[in-house]
């Protein structure tokens, strides 16, 4: 089992940058993909972005493609999403999360693949 631990939420105004950090204990961090999903209220949850367990392949929601960067640090066990050019409807509810395999790609990024969820950190963008 995976515990993951978010911080880095806050209130943003609209064009500005958050990073959202996410710390992981319990398994080799090494050996899981990890990603970040989203969920705004009265929407499901969703997808943002994903990166595979030695960072060399990440995948992104077409919605946020361009604004935002997944990384990894497997040294610290700590995975990152460097948020820029925040919009309104970035506004949710975001959430860590650790895969059950070692990558996400080929469409198995989705929740369904994820083995362990972090508690959540809030992200508001004010216009």
């Amino acid at each position: 089992q995976v515990q993951l631990v978010e911080s880095g939420g806050g209130l943003v105004q609209v064009g500005g940058s958050l990073r959202l950090a996410c710390v992981a204990s319990g398994r080799t961090f090494s050996s899981y993909a990890m990603g970040w999903f989203r969920q705004a209220p009265g929407k499901e949850r969703e997808f943002v972005a994903a990166i595979n367990w030695n960072g060399r392949n990440t995948y992104y929601a077409d919605s946020v493609k361009g604004r935002f960067t997944i990384s990894r640090d497997n040294a610290k066990n700590t995975v990152y999403l460097q948020m820029n050019s925040l919009k309104p409807e970035d506004t949710a509810e975001y959430y860590c999360a650790a895969y059950r395999s070692p990558n996400c790609g080929g469409g198995g990024c989705s929740s369904p693949s994820v083995g362990s969820w972090g508690q959540g950190t809030q992200v508001t963008v004010s216009s």
